[in-house]
């Protein structure tokens, strides 16, 4: 349908696990989910504190990781849940999306992690996993539980600034990475299983209408992370092909990102002294991966 877009190469920024890799005990999450309960680690929800340290949650091992500008890599805080997910606050603290526990509280200082929302009323979430800040404070976010195309259980749900919980839609094979459109009256949300990015009109009654799939993607397992730049392109992880899309915000294939290392390209955020570095990672090989784009990130709520 299009053309092959241009190539924009990777290189490796840290390899996490020749560190941090855990093979001495099994996890529990990485055996069910994949069959392979040695996992050394599973990064993921990379995301950058006012500081420009870079963040990463472990999903297999429920650890979080912090990276200094220069790559040094320490373990922040550990807790028993599952991480998948993170996004900052602009007053400094961090909302985990966690697939056993729901949504958790992180003190960056102290590396304490607690309850914030683990309850949609009286019913606990099924796998909450990405989530995505407006402007304003409200916080987007996935419910993915072990949704699919026979199993439409997916939400996407939003946490209001004043602490109201909204559903902004349901019934979705398999919710992951999401972003707003540059004027926040627009999600797109990544459909891991349906290999598709589907797009959500926000009406003045919280939930979702006009729904359909915006890209459709080939190959590979399906979007995972997703990231937007200043000029309101849509950056998608093709999670199972090693490759992270550009496209403009109508769809059109604008760059391909290849991976350096392996397949699993799980998730992405922007970083760097210019704004204009992705850092992806590659959860197969426990490494974060980057690569300079010529468009800068769009500024986030946690730097505003």
């Amino acid at each position: 349908m299009f053309a092959a877009p241009p190539v924009i190469e990777t290189k490796l920024f840290v390899d996490v696990n020749t560190v941090h890799g855990i093979q001495d005990h099994p996890s529990e999450w990485a055996g069910l989910l994949f069959g392979r309960p040695n996992t050394p680690s599973f990064l993921e929800g990379p995301s950058f504190d006012r500081a420009g340290n870079l963040w990463l949650v472990d999903v297999a091992r429920g650890r979080l990781f912090r990276v200094t500008p220069e790559g040094g890599v320490d373990i922040a805080c550990e807790y028993e849940g599952e991480p998948n997910g993170l996004a900052f606050h602009k007053d400094g603290h961090g909302v985990i999306a966690d697939h056993y526990h729901g949504l958790m509280r992180l003190d960056p200082a102290t590396g304490t992690v607690e309850p914030l929302l683990v309850r949609n009323t009286n019913e606990r979430f099924r796998g909450t996993n990405d989530l995505t800040y407006a402007s304003n404070g409200d916080l987007y976010f996935t419910d993915q539980g072990t949704s699919d195309l026979i199993d439409r259980s997916g939400r996407v749900f939003c946490l209001r600034a004043n602490g109201t919980l909204d559903l902004i839609c349901d019934q979705l094979p398999s919710p992951n990475g999401l972003i707003l459109n540059a004027e926040e009256n627009i999600l797109f949300v990544g459909l891991t299983r349906d290999n598709a990015i589907w797009r959500m009109r926000l009406n003045d009654n919280a939930r979702a209408d006009q729904v359909g799939r915006l890209i459709r993607l080939s190959g590979g397992t399906g979007p995972d992370g997703m990231a937007a730049d200043a000029e309101g392109n849509i950056l998608v992880c093709h999670v199972g092909l090693g490759a992270i899309w550009v496209f403009s915000p109508i769809g059109e294939p604008l760059y391909r990102i290849n991976t350096c290392k392996g397949l699993a390209t799980t998730n992405c955020a922007f970083g760097g002294p210019d704004n204009r570095t992705l850092y992806i990672t590659e959860s197969s090989s426990g490494c974060v991966l980057t690569a300079k784009l010529p468009t800068p990130g769009r500024m986030l709520f946690s730097h505003m």
